[in-house]
């Protein structure tokens, strides 16, 4: 029973891990009316700098988030102002295929500049565990989860009780109405992305010390988070937070009893089923959620 307790443990720390990441996807589909699939790319870029930082200067990976988070709300902004805010009046497809290439891009640079090797951050407590009643869990897993569920709870307050958090929640529901009651939609656009790209690196920086980059490590952070976002629902932070804990869990039994390389078919399955009865995910806002972004 240990050995079962023991797996479920390890999918959940693992689950908020993959929920951050995908928050940062569900606020720039659901804002901006895109379809980022270059959003594992920001998640590899920060991982890159939080990797850069400890080598050059040996900045501990945690510390490194004081310069990566305004690093990546930046590069976010920009790359919303500059790449993708000249196409939103395009077809859904231009938009997509926009996304594609800024991916393609980024993963082409990375490979330029940094090869395709591992590389990973090997800090005191990296290896660093807690046992308890016969369970052994990773310290800077747990801090990964810890530092994740208070991210997304403090995300959740913003959009709840803050003006600005309202004024995002208005556009995803309706910008058209949003924009008639004197939200500038287009300076909040700026802002999700920015946040999206945050939340993101948030995700890549605290996955460091337990973890390794590679220039094409985005591919599969892109498509585990439109799953997690198509389970949790377009608009639900905590149908995220549940989503991306139970993909952590499935992946870590399916590696488990499965096979490794079988894990990511299963949760694929659950994915393609929930499309296909409820296109607006388990815990969506409804109707026309569905559509953000196809249009």
């Amino acid at each position: 029973m240990d050995f079962y307790i023991q797996v479920l443990i390890s999918g959940l720390l693992l689950g908020g891990i993959y929920a951050l990441i995908s928050i940062g996807l569900n606020l720039i589909f659901g804002v901006v009316r895109i379809l980022n699939f270059a959003h594992g790319e920001l998640v590899m870029l920060a991982m890159y700098g939080t990797f850069w930082l400890y080598k050059l200067y040996d900045l501990d990976p945690y510390l490194s988030l004081v310069v990566v988070l305004p690093a990546m709300f930046l590069f976010g902004v920009v790359l919303q102002r500059f790449i993708l805010q000249p196409v939103l009046t395009t077809s859904g497809v231009m938009k997509m295929f926009t996304t594609v290439g800024i991916s393609i891009l980024m993963q082409n640079l990375a490979l330029i500049l940094w090869k395709g090797d591992f590389r990973a951050v090997q800090t005191f407590y990296s290896m660093s565990t807690i046992k308890f009643s016969g369970l052994i869990i990773s310290i800077p897993r747990l801090v990964a989860f810890g530092a994740a569920l208070l991210s997304i709870i403090l995300l959740y307050l913003f959009l709840k009780y803050t003006y600005v958090g309202k004024a995002l929640r208005a556009i995803v529901e309706d910008h058209a109405t949003a924009r008639l009651m004197g939200i500038t939609v287009e300076r909040h656009y700026l802002l999700a992305f920015g946040l999206g790209a945050l939340f993101s690196a948030l995700g890549g920086t605290l996955m460091m010390p337990f973890s390794s980059v590679y220039p094409t490590i985005g591919g599969p952070f892109t498509a585990l988070a439109f799953v997690i976002v198509v389970l949790g629902g377009l608009g639900s932070m905590g149908g995220t937070f549940l989503a991306g804990l139970f993909i952590g869990v499935i992946e870590a039994f399916a590696g488990t009893f499965v096979s490794p390389g079988l894990k990511e078919a299963i949760y694929f399955v659950i994915f393609l089923l929930v499309l296909m009865v409820r296109p607006q995910g388990l815990f969506g806002m409804g109707r026309g959620t569905e559509e953000i972004g196809l249009k």
